[in-house]
């Protein structure tokens, strides 16, 4: 229904938003569990000679309680997780196998969250350095002789780092120990060319020739031979105890213990694990043939450290050490080719690995002390230390974050966060300024814009609108396919027709079959296949096939921008085009293009793309506005934004809090309350849906003045009538800061840039009283309050409505059970539960005792603890909830009763509440003036809010202006307009829609 200025189409539609999240846990309850047990199998006892345990297969059972369920009882969304075990006892052979319950494990909601004890919880994907080896380069202060070095960064285990001195002499260190002669290592790793060489230099100098002669070649340079030179060690056993003197100083050093040490430390894959990832950089960086390394990845025995990698990774070094200087290039380690993302499946993974390895401890532990004859696999395993590794992960830990719910906007991007920081990453005082930088490889991968101000800045970031997570954790990004050659062969055959031929297409002799500039017909591809054309050159063609690229894939290729000119038949208008390689831009010649971008959007995050004429504003500005929309406050009245760029509906759509139909069918019942099955029980919204293929009806739960994480007010308005038809994916249901569909954070609102009376002094604002009279900028926040009613020493708390010394009007909101109502409207210090707490006999004052003496009467030995309204809060009480032994509910120790009241407050702008628009432009509301005292226009409008212009010129962010001129014309035509980034509606069409709607072309009036 917008109105779009836009002149690129979209070829990729903008969906799947949070499908990293969704994927990566999917990943882990089907293979990363599988991955984990496959490692840990089978677990024998310490001897080796009594018992064998192995887990052959896992299953989770169905969550107890509902997503709902678990909210509004403060509970844990999870699921059973239960593992088939066979034990084996060696001594009579016997075999049993039996099913073992491993906890609850905490399931994802299908919005990609967490609840954890009621709270909804994101885990953040972490963006790490990827395993692998990596070529740095210090440069020779003396000779200014580039020294390269090579770091082996494994997933988990020691690392190997080699470094060249200006001396030629090549060291090691291992797990970042003190060094060694590379030579030492080699020797100690009893290579099949260094046998024989024991004490004879000259032979261990053949050796060395014989491994890396080919490259070690420079004769001023002579690397091997000055590393041998240095080298003390004269065979084998001496090799391995200097080894272990460096890793291990201060142990006795023995050769078996030292051969031992080495095996641990790179061929135990318990103790070394490159992983797919490792082992996948690895073979890349050592230049090893594609369809090998796709084949090796798959093989775990190929995780640990291979001899031959070890003499690879050197001869790679003594090569980029003689090198010429052009070709002396070290990798970048800020390059999203050697970053990689952790989603939430890995670092549950990780997190699980640790569980399991204490668990395999006490099952080693078990099976020393247990008798064969009575031994079960429940007997031996005790799943609590994995519950509690879990638990900590969901509790604890920097990535597991309580979620950010202001608004949907603010959800969605909290789902989309990549952070550098957290275990394994990071930390904010360690990062310099290379790694905080916008890369060229970020480009749709990474969005330049959306980052924090603060001291996170450039560490946390957020996803492109186009970009994904592959299988290996690299970000990838969409990309045209650009043909400039065609393979006759391949199955290319039919997309050549309709090409027209850059070079006459010849045969295998090198006869002409098709002239240049010839347009291929489907009746020339016989002629092209009996001739046995290999392949013919094409004028560059501009395909519709998309392909995601890594940044290591895409830094090969010349890349068009999206709104390069095309003509109809999808070649390119110039002969030269904006182009970009790696990070070089400029203009291009159109035979060097691979590839071509989809969308102009690709570059920035959802939030980023929100904001109009994104163009025109300062970066840092934009950084503003996109940070700040997530921070909207949900209001009164949802109202959609005149102009938008059209990303409104996808990020709606995704962020969780619209409610779509999955399936088609006809509504037959909306938000009717449910029966309550007690006083205080929340009433059930729903709305339900009859398929049209058959099948049970299908449930939509509507939340109803909930409570989100920061108390803001989650409130679903259904768009849907009884009887009304849907299809699959039509909007059921609008949340909070959604209209019709779109993302709608703010409201529209006729702005004027002016100076008035110096009330918009430095970014004031001033504000019409028609906005807060019509409940404009009015919003509902919803608080907390909970009173529990425990067991103490002189007896139980009681919630009651019979309270000591309290006035009857105090209890004038209060039920039989001395609860407040729902709908009661209450100020600070009314009741809202009544309590008594036991007091003891010594507490009585001496008038207490006197009136005692005087009336005999036992006076009850209770005190009021009633929960009260807090200072300066006020509201109506819009649900109750109420927790009780008796009822089942999960409560605390010595706790028997506790109640949940929520109030709900309208609160409407005023003076001090901060304002911004979506390009930085930000604000305090200095005053609020009566409508008859603003500026108004030449037929008597009366302007809403009164900006300062001086906020425009220095701050460089125009794309306010435009907006505004835009928005005025899409209120005079009673239209919506969507002017997507990079792609928008320029000054001359904004000018002559102005004058279409009879208003100013430039904007101004007296």
């Amino acid at each position: 229904s917008r109105l779009s200025y836009g002149r690129i189409p979209n070829l990729v539609e903008l969906k799947d938003l949070i499908a990293t999240q969704l994927e990566s846990f999917a990943w882990f309850k089907t293979e990363g569990l599988r991955e984990l047990f496959d490692e840990i199998n089978p677990i024998t006892d310490y001897t080796g000679k009594n018992f064998e345990l192995k887990f052959l297969d896992y299953e989770f059972g169905s969550p107890k309680f509902s997503v709902e369920e678990c909210r509004n009882r403060d509970m844990t969304y999870a699921a059973p997780l239960r593992i088939k075990t066979r034990l084996t006892i060696k001594e009579t052979g016997e075999i049993k196998e039996s099913e073992v319950y491993m906890g609850d494990f905490a399931m994802m909601t299908e919005e990609g969250t967490f609840i954890v004890n009621g709270t909804e919880r994101v885990v953040v994907s972490q963006l790490v350095r990827s395993p692998g080896v990596y070529f740095t380069a210090a440069e020779d202060p003396n000779t200014g002789r580039k020294l390269f070095g090579a770091k082996l960064i494994p997933n988990r285990g020691a690392w190997l780092e080699i470094e060249t001195s200006a001396k030629d002499l090549l060291t090691v260190k291992i797990d970042r120990k003190r060094k060694v002669p590379v030579t030492v290592l080699l020797k100690a790793l009893e290579l099949p060319q260094m046998k024989g060489t024991e004490n004879d230099r000259d032979a261990q100098r053949r050796a060395m020739q014989e491994l890396f002669g080919d490259v070690d070649d420079n004769a001023e340079h002579r690397y091997m031979d000055a590393t041998l030179e240095k080298d003390t060690t004269t065979k084998t056993e001496d090799a391995l105890l200097e080894l272990y003197r460096r890793v291990r100083p201060g142990d006795p050093p023995s050769v078996d213990n030292a051969r031992n040490l080495l095996q641990s430390l790179f061929f135990n894959p318990r103790r070394f694990d490159l992983g797919r990832v490792g082992r996948y950089k690895v073979d890349k960086r050592l230049g090893r043939d594609e369809e090998d390394i796709l084949d090796r990845v798959k093989k775990r025995e190929l995780r640990i450290l291979e001899k031959g990698d070890f003499i690879a990774i050197l001869r790679k070094l003594i090569e980029l050490n003689n090198a010429p200087r052009e070709k002396q290039i070290p990798d970048d380690i800020d390059h999203l080719g050697n970053r990689r993302v952790r989603a939430v499946g890995e670092l549950l993974q990780n997190q699980f690995r640790m569980g399991l390895i204490r668990m395999e401890r006490i099952i080693k532990e078990r099976m020393t002390i247990s008798d064969p004859h009575t031994v079960t696999s429940a007997s031996l395993i005790n799943a609590r230390p994995v519950v509690a590794a879990i638990k900590e992960f969901f509790g604890s830990s920097q990535l597991s974050q309580f979620m950010d719910q202001h608004n949907p906007l603010s959800e969605l991007t909290h789902k989309r966060r990549l952070s550098a920081l957290g275990p394994g990453g990071l930390s904010r005082e360690r990062a310099g300024f290379d790694v905080r930088d916008v890369h060229h490889s970020h480009y749709g991968r990474i969005c330049p814009i959306e980052t924090p101000e603060g001291p996170n800045i450039g560490l946390i970031g957020n996803l492109a609108t186009y970009a994904k997570v592959n299988e290996f954790g690299f970000v990838e990004s969409p990309f045209r396919r650009v043909y400039n050659r065609m393979s006759v062969a391949d199955g290319e055959a039919d997309k050549l027709a309709g090409r027209t031929l850059r070079r006459a297409a010849l045969d295998q002799k090198g006869n002409e079959v098709l002239p240049a500039n010839h347009l291929v017909d489907i009746k020339d591809l016989p002629k092209l296949t009996k001739g046995k054309v290999p392949s013919v050159d094409i004028v560059p063609w501009v395909s519709t096939e998309v392909e995601y690229l890594s940044a290591d894939e895409e830094d090969m290729f010349g890349i068009a921008q999206a709104n390069a000119a095309l003509t109809a038949e999808g070649h390119f208008v110039d002969a030269r085009v904006p182009a970009r390689t790696r990070s070089h831009y400029g203009l291009e010649d159109v035979g060097n293009i691979q590839y071509m971008d989809v969308s102009p959007k690709q570059i920035v995050s959802v939030a980023t793309a929100l904001i109009p004429f994104l163009e025109h504003d300062d970066a840092g500005r934009a950084l503003m506005g996109a940070n700040m929309q997530r921070q909207a406050v949900p209001l009164l009245v949802t109202d959609a934004p005149l102009v938008g760029t059209g990303v409104e509906y996808y990020a709606a759509k995704d962020s969780g809090e619209m409610i779509v139909a999955d399936v088609a069918g006809t509504v037959v019942d909306v938000a009717n309350p449910k029966d309550m099955k007690a006083v205080h029980a929340t009433p059930v919204f729903e709305i339900v849906v009859k398929p049209d293929a058959g099948g049970p009806d299908r449930h939509y739960p509507l939340q109803k003045f909930a409570r989100s994480n920061q108390g803001t007010c989650l409130n679903h308005r259904a768009l849907v009538r009884p009887g009304q038809h849907v299809d699959a994916g039509d909007i059921l249901a609008d949340g909070p800061a959604i209209d019709n569909g779109e993302m709608a954070l703010g409201r529209n609102v006729l702005v004027a840039f002016m100076p008035w009376e110096g009330y918009n002094f430095e970014d004031a604002i001033l504000l019409s009283e028609r906005v807060v009279k019509e409940d404009m900028y009015t919003s509902i926040h919803i608080e907390e309050h909970e009173s529990e009613a425990r067991e103490t020493k002189l007896g139980p708390e009681e919630i009651t409505r019979d309270i000591p010394n309290v006035a009857d009007d105090a209890l004038r909101n209060l039920d039989e059970r001395g609860i407040v109502y729902i709908g009661a409207e209450v100020q600070q210090g009314d009741i809202l539960v009544g309590k008594i707490t036991p007091k003891g006999e010594t507490e009585l004052s001496a008038e207490e005792r006197l009136l005692r003496a005087i009336f005999g009467e036992k006076a009850r030995e209770v005190r009021d603890s009633s929960l009260r309204v807090p200072h300066g809060e006020r509201g109506i009480v819009v649900d109750v909830k109420v927790f009780s032994r008796e009822n089942k509910d999960e409560l605390g120790p010595g706790i028997n009763e506790m109640v949940r009241v929520y109030l709900a407050q309208k609160r409407k702008i005023s003076a001090g509440d901060k304002m911004a628009g979506r390009h930085g432009n930000k604000g305090v509301v200095a005053r609020i003036m009566p409508a008859e005292d603003m500026p108004y226009l030449p037929d008597g409008t009366p302007v809403d809010i009164v900006l300062n212009p001086l906020g425009v010129p220095s701050r460089m962010n125009l794309g306010q202006v435009l907006e505004t001129h835009l928005g005025w014309v899409a209120h005079a035509l009673g239209i919506k307009i969507a002017t997507p980034v990079f792609d928008g509606a320029p000054m001359a069409t904004i000018v002559a829609e102005l004058e279409k709607a009879g208003l100013p072309a430039d904007g101004k009036v007296r």
